[in-house]
């Protein structure tokens, strides 16, 4: 086969990874693909947003199967334009893609369809209407942008002046532009998060693996969100019990929904669970693999990436075909000076080569850039370094070892990823 996959971040990397490991695939491009990913598929300079020159680039190259890795191409309706040509690829359609492109559209859905959530206040066009309903709210309270807004859009206020700057910003500065016309207001969740996605061709599904991401961007989940300073995944995330209750509450009333509906979800569902105190509720919705859980994900996988993505497209998943390696994974992002804040770029990457031989090891570019010969920095997250191995613990061991030796000005990281199992398993929780 001959892949495109769209994207040029740390996600896409991982996907262009196992995708070469497939003996089915001998082509791989990637739009417009990264630093890191240079190494491993033809980079196309080509915005993934882009429908129209994805839609020309293909009818040039003829992929026999496009991967989607970002948000923005499917809320740009690009697997409508593909599959109106009859292009096989993987990713729900524009419609299906109002799960994570409008939080109201997505909250509407649920409560609707009676899958557990966090209870509703209200959605609201204008400030004034925000303003009234912060008044009667228990704090702290979760204010969410409706459209999609770079992980910018959700903002957890504790107190009413705080919740009314963030409205007069979002609303009145328009410091998000269009995504933030309309806001939701919702009741805040407690408990341990947990990210669950699925793999499904429209008619069956088959579960990933379990993973944990980290928001902060600093040790012991302090300081502002980002969009992901790293991840883990071990089966000890969720007993059996658990993931029944996921399975019967959440999963399947969510594609029966959908299908009620009339959506047809071909892809990967990124479904963001609160494990609270009276089971699990959702958070959110991605339509795509996470990011940086797609790393800890794939780093465990032990099958052939390229069929069974073939197969999603062609509507014949064969769940049975996913197969995992045991123990542990671990991805520890390496970021910019000043993430998520503001940072400079065309940083010189230096120890790249001393932990390319190490098993177990891969290091995943996100914010990565040649410049000639030398590899710079070009992002806030700029690399993922993800391993696998027989226990969690040493599966973090590895990443933490490969992390020391890499360095480029202003590099920083979280020390605690993956922290905090450990600590519950030596508890006995």
């Amino acid at each position: 086969m001959k892949i495109l996959v769209l994207g040029g971040g740390g996600r896409e990397h991982a996907l262009v990874w196992k995708l070469r490991e497939s003996p089915l695939v001998r082509k791989i491009w990637c739009a417009p693909g990264n630093g890191g990913i240079a190494a491993e598929a033809e980079c196309v300079a080509i915005d993934a947003g882009d429908v129209g020159a994805i839609v020309a680039f293909a009818e040039k190259v003829h992929p026999d199967l496009t991967i989607v890795g970002p948000e923005l191409p499917l809320v740009n309706g690009l697997t409508d334009a593909f599959r109106q040509r009859n292009w096989a690829i993987v990713g729900p359609s524009r419609q299906a893609a109002q799960l994570e492109g409008s939080k109201i559209f997505s909250k509407e859905f649920l409560v609707r369809h009676g899958i557990p959530t966090a209870k509703m206040y209200g959605t609201y066009d204008s400030p004034a209407g925000a303003y009234e309903a912060l008044k009667s709210v228990a704090w702290p309270v979760v204010i969410k942008a409706d459209g999609l807004c770079a992980g910018k859009g959700v903002f957890l206020a504790p107190d009413f002046a705080a919740a009314k700057d963030f409205v007069e910003r979002v609303m009145e500065k328009n410091e998000l532009g269009p995504s933030g016309k309309r806001l939701l207001l919702e009741e805040t969740l407690e408990g341990e998060e947990l990210s669950f996605i699925i793999l499904s061709d429209g008619n069956r599904y088959a579960s990933l693996v379990p993973t944990r991401d980290h928001k902060r961007v600093f040790d012991g989940n302090q300081g502002p969100n980002t969009g992901g300073m790293g991840a883990y995944s071990t089966d000890e995330l969720l007993p059996d019990g658990l993931r029944e209750i996921i399975r019967s509450r959440i999963v399947e009333p969510t594609l029966q929904g959908l299908a009620t509906d009339g959506i047809h979800y071909q892809g990967f569902l990124y479904i963001g669970l609160m494990l609270t105190k009276s089971g699990p509720k959702i958070l959110e919705f991605n339509c795509r693999l996470g990011d940086p859980e797609a790393q800890a994900i794939l780093a465990r996988m032990d099958f052939d990436f390229g069929e069974v993505l073939s197969d999603v497209a062609a509507g014949s998943l064969d769940p049975s075909k996913l197969k995992w390696k045991p123990g542990g994974s671990a991805c520890v992002v390496l970021t910019s000076g000043g993430y998520p804040g503001k940072f400079e770029s065309g940083k010189r990457i230096e120890g790249l080569t001393s932990v390319e031989h190490i098993t177990g090891v891969k290091i995943l570019h996100a914010g990565t850039k040649l410049a000639g010969e030398t590899l710079v920095t070009n992002g806030g997250r700029v690399l993922g370094v993800t391993a696998a191995a027989a226990a969690l613990d040493d599966s973090l061991a590895l990443a933490y070892a490969a992390a020391s030796r890499i360095h480029f000005e202003g590099m920083h990281f979280r020390k605690d990823i993956g922290a905090h199992a450990t600590h519950l398993k030596a508890a006995g929780d």
